[in-house]
């Protein structure tokens, strides 16, 4: 995932949201709406995640009574706030059928196929692993091999790992990675598994297998299964790891010794090939190989909630459109004891994140006039699934879906310092930038940009699920200033991260900057407020790579 002093000057809000090309002006505030700002009160952002921190919420596992805690204490929150419901059939929640899917190497065969010599059975656990497949339980695939590279088609950037190579029918091999050359969020985009099986789906093949050229490099071990969303048709309408519609049945990983010993077969040297692609090269070819294989899958299904809440603009023409301000509900439930503790509170992520949404309802609560298009609230279920919760609600939200025209979202501000600085995750892809950076200013925030580009945080949480459907979004993180002045928080975040993230010890008895949270609301809000009242909705940029790839 990602100015010291108020100025003030007048603007008019509705005319709030500037073409992309034109330069940020200062940011005037109706003083109902600077009045509302005010209201935000430390404690009860505080109070917020005490609740949906605490023990007796079990970690609030998507399915679990302790996440249904969770959707009641949110539902009642915005009950109290005014906000109307906008979920299935008049209600507050959208139902998110989970399916876990469970394939053993007990019941999985892979036999590889040399052109010439002897076929040769693969060691399950050791030289491969095949993903669960979430809508057949019974898969049998015999095809051809062949090295695809990284695996991406960007033809925005002249890239194409498949020019000239035939996968129709065949099982790709895929090298994990994408070309140094790519931006950062690009990069990692590509590299998204659900990214990678679709853009072979597209040249034909019916099986990936992906590889590492780190021969340390462990197998995914998949004994805690694999989720995937249904859809009302009991079909797998959302996953990670399987692209539905696609013919594609075979997903799996293979070691580095198994992919030199496919590359050996074809003449293909690994380093001058890995440092091909490292370059910006293809480097894909045929493989003198087939293989058969067999994977036998078994699924445990469960009902879990997203939380949709509305308030309703005020324009007669864009009450109709929306505005998304989103936060995931769920985490890790209750595991591995960590010195001593077992349950994985999630105070920080994302019961932090959950309390600035309901903070950011209680400022649209009190607006005596709402802006002008709509305000969604979404809390989501399965984002530590794999970001589930958010792509079937981007996919099939319980508004139309081409009137969402932005969403905010909120996953672990790290609300640990005094909030001096931001990064806005995604913001340099769209028009949404220009209103980050008037209310940044407003606050007295500069904007900085990634300091931790290696984490892909654009992609990896639930933001990304609303720019695959082609709405701009972005995640605001914390920056990197410190009060001293130096941009140097990110070592302090690090040392947090090592200790705390996604471990038991992220409770309300961890390091907290209220203060901090209080500034972050009024930062979202009021991004989300200009893009409400904007007479024009976001837009992409100009030969943006996301743009371009979803947008359309």
């Amino acid at each position: 995932m990602i100015l010291p002093l108020l100025r003030v000057l007048p603007l008019a809000l509705s005319s709030l949201l500037l073409p992309h090309s034109a330069p940020a002006q200062n940011l005037t505030v109706p003083k109902q709406v600077a009045k509302a700002m005010r209201q935000v009160k430390p404690n009860d952002l505080k109070a917020h995640i005490r609740y949906l921190a605490d023990d007796r919420l079990l970690g609030r596992q998507p399915g679990t009574p302790g996440y249904q805690m969770a959707v009641d204490y949110v539902t009642q929150q915005l009950k109290m706030l005014g906000v109307e419901p906008a979920g299935d059939a008049g209600t507050f929640v959208q139902r998110v059928r989970l399916r876990k899917a469970f394939s053993s190497i007990a019941t999985t065969s892979f036999l590889l196929r040399p052109s010439a010599g002897t076929a040769v059975p693969l060691a399950a656990g050791a030289e491969y692993v095949f993903y669960p497949n979430p809508a057949i339980p019974s898969v049998a695939v015999e095809a051809p091999l062949v090295f695809a590279g990284y695996g991406i088609s960007a033809p925005e950037l002249s890239y194409d790992d498949y020019t000239g190579l035939d996968a129709k029918g065949k099982i790709v091999v895929v090298l994990r990675g994408a070309p140094q050359a790519f931006p950062s969020t690009v990069a990692a985009a590509s590299q998204d598994v659900l990214a990678l099986l679709q853009n072979a789906a597209r040249h034909g093949a019916v099986g990936v297998l992906l590889a590492s050229r780190t021969p340390a490099a462990a197998l995914p071990n998949f004994r805690q299964g694999v989720f995937s969303v249904l859809g009302p048709d009991g079909k797998v309408a959302a996953s990670r790891t399987y692209a539905p519609g696609a013919d594609l049945t075979l997903l799996g990983a293979v070691s580095a010794s198994t992919l030199q010993t496919l590359l050996r077969g074809a003449a293909a040297d690994t380093s001058t090939t890995f440092a091909a692609l490292r370059a910006g090269q293809p480097a894909s070819v045929a493989l003198p190989a087939s293989m058969k294989a067999t994977n036998i899958s078994t699924y445990q299904e469960v009902d879990s909630y997203n939380v949709v809440g509305r308030i309703t603009g005020s324009d007669a023409r864009l009450r109709d459109e929306y505005v998304v301000h989103s936060a995931h509900l769920d985490h890790l439930g209750v595991g591995v004891p960590v010195k001593g503790d077992s349950i994985y509170n999630g105070a920080h992520d994302n019961a932090s994140g959950v309390a600035s949404v309901l903070e950011i309802a209680r400022i649209y609560s009190q607006l005596p006039q709402k802006p002008k298009r709509s305000v969604l609230l979404v809390l989501q279920t399965g984002e530590e699934l794999g970001l589930l919760g958010s792509a079937f609600f981007a996919a099939q939200p319980t508004v139309p879906k081409g009137k969402i025209v932005a969403d905010i979202n909120t996953d672990m501000p790290t609300i640990i310092a005094p909030l001096l600085s931001v990064v806005a995750l995604g913001g340099q892809h769209s028009s949404l930038l220009e209103p980050t950076t008037r209310a940044a200013a407003y606050l007295g925030l500069s904007v900085e940009a990634d300091p931790e580009p290696e984490q892909n945080r654009f992609i990896r949480s639930d933001q990304y699920s609303f720019v695959t459907q082609g709405i701009p979004a972005l995640h605001i993180k914390y920056g990197n200033k410190t009060a001293d002045g130096k941009n140097d928080f990110s070592k302090t975040v690090q040392a947090w991260r090592t200790a705390t993230y996604h471990k038991p010890q992220d409770d309300i008895n961890g390091t907290f900057d209220f203060e901090a949270g209080k500034k972050y609301v009024q930062l979202n809000f009021l991004i989300g407020y200009q893009v409400a009242q904007a007479e024009q909705r976001p837009t992409w940029n100009a030969g943006d790579f996301f743009g371009s790839r979803f947008g359309k």
